[in-house]
């Protein structure tokens, strides 16, 4: 059996998906068979797996600087929030249904046994597996049959590790108000805190490093500086979501919608020089974009509501008519059609007109589209360029007129174009770098600008690099060596 180290954090956003991201590509580098393991992740930015599964990104980002497939036994459990009070359930890949917080908190501990097998078997195959919590594990209101924090240390005899986020201050309060909420038997586990994300004199921390040891009785065994790595986000706490201005040649606008998901499409864009990235979510912030870009969403028909509530979707228009692209994938393909239907009250039923750029209709159906693909884009001024990514939607999208596109390896016809408006379900689609090349090409030259050949490395190669960079800092800040034996001391229990 595998040894296994956990990563719990004072708060979201502490980095544990980061210091596990660290912790894997350190093993992996040491020669070990490492893989990740979160057993429920709440997350809408979900990657779909070789064999047709769905999981957390943030786990399949893990595993790939773990150097394996990513495999749904990493997060048996993905909770992807559809309101403010319910989410779809995902366990093992397939969706188990929609449920209320209060109704899925009432069977969660039925998941134990899966939780415990998909573990197991991972554990059975490699030397050691690093596990990630989630949230805080002092929410007092939720620790009652905790599945993901404390009871999941416990349930495999996991030691911890505690991360505080210093960036945002108060990372001392953060980490000592953390350690004395435990249970003293939750205390125990603790083998040492980890301060995250530090800018300055790691000297001048000195001080305030020992009055935490001594207030705690725990170790600290590392300051991980603040490092600037380009890395899968996993949720809505993305910085890069606060973006408010491109600074590069070419302006893309993407609409953050309330319920976006699988932002990560975008995130290789920012790879090429000359585009610039940033999120708006309100009119006013629009401008006039070389590129307009509606995401993935896990609520369509919400979110095409929250469009027109906002005046964002006649923003829209009234670019589209002045010539501007846009850009829709997944939902946003969707709300770019003419009309929408949920006869079966997947996203709570009704019909809605859609922004009419795309001659399509969309109707929502209870089976997920979940599958990797690999195909050419058709559409004129990108023709040619190879893609690769998923698919995963509940929605049916007929094309009613237009043009495809792109065309898939096994012959499928897939999304729409018109005039300079784009649809398609293909997420990742810009990861090779061959559509962005195109894309930038494109829209620098409607602006009167030469091209600018840029060398963009395909989304593996530069994942790599990225997950070295992050484990370099990591290793050297961390006590790997104190890690290490508690590992081992845990392994003999």
């Amino acid at each position: 059996m595998a040894r296994c180290i956990m990563v719990q954090g004072t708060m979201s956003g502490a980095g544990k998906s980061l210091l596990v991201t660290a912790l894997c590509r350190i093993f992996r580098q040491d020669g070990l068979r490492v893989a990740p393991f979160k057993s429920q992740n709440m997350a809408l930015n979900s990657f779909v797996t070789r064999d047709g599964l769905e999981m957390g990104r943030a786990q399949a980002a893990q595993a790939e600087a773990a150097g394996l497939e990513p495999d749904v036994r990493m997060n048996p459990i993905l909770l992807k929030p559809s309101s403010d009070t319910g989410s779809q359930v995902i366990v093992l890949g397939e969706v188990r249904g929609q449920y209320a917080a209060r109704d899925y908190f009432r069977q969660k501990r039925s998941l134990i046994p899966v939780i415990r097998e998909a573990y197991e078997s991972l554990a059975a195959e490699n030397d050691v597996i690093v596990l990630e919590g989630a949230g805080s594990p002092v929410e007092i209101n939720l620790k009652k049959d905790d599945i993901v924090n404390m009871g999941l240390a416990e349930l495999v005899n996991a030691p911890v590790l505690l991360v505080g986020d210093i960036d945002r201050g108060g990372v001392f309060a953060q980490l000592y108000g953390t350690v004395a909420l435990l249970e003293p038997q939750e205390r125990a586990r603790v083998v040492g805190t980890v301060i995250n994300k530090f800018r300055g004199d790691v000297s001048l921390l000195q001080p305030g490093l020992e009055t935490l040891e001594s207030l705690t009785g725990v170790p600290v065994l590392g300051v991980v500086p603040y490092t600037q790595v380009e890395i899968d986000d996993e949720d809505s706490l993305s910085p890069r979501l606060q973006a408010a201005s491109a600074r590069r040649a070419v302006d893309i606008a993407a609409i953050r919608l309330p319920r976006i998901s699988n932002f990560t499409d975008l995130t290789a864009l920012e790879r090429h020089p000359a585009l610039g990235v940033r999120y708006v979510d309100r009119p006013e912030r629009l401008g006039k974009p070389d590129l307009v870009v509606l995401p993935g969403t896990k609520s369509t028909l919400a979110d095409l509501d929250w469009l027109r509530r906002t005046g964002l979707a006649d923003a829209i228009l009234r670019l589209a008519q002045q010539d501007v692209p846009v850009l829709g994938i997944c939902g946003g393909y969707q709300m770019l059609g003419l009309a929408l239907s949920d006869p079966l009250s997947v996203e709570g039923g009704g019909e809605r007109a859609g922004l009419g750029l795309l001659p399509c209709h969309t109707a929502f159906v209870a089976e997920k589209s979940r599958t990797q693909v690999r195909g050419a884009v058709a559409a004129a001024p990108f023709a040619g360029a190879e893609v690769e990514g998923y698919e995963i939607h509940m929605g049916r999208t007929d094309r009613l007129g237009g043009a495809p596109f792109c065309r898939l390896m096994d012959g499928r016809e897939e999304g729409a174009c018109a005039g300079n408006a784009f649809g398609t379900y293909l997420h990742g689609l810009f990861d090779s770098g061959r559509l962005t090349e195109k894309l930038a090409d494109w829209l620098l030259t409607r602006k009167g600008l030469p091209p600018q050949r840029a060398s963009i490395p395909d989304r593996a190669s530069f994942a790599g690099a990225q997950y070295d960079i992050l484990a370099d800092a990591v290793r050297r800040s961390l006590d790997m060596a104190a890690i290490c034996r508690a590992m081992e001391e845990y392994d003999g229990n």
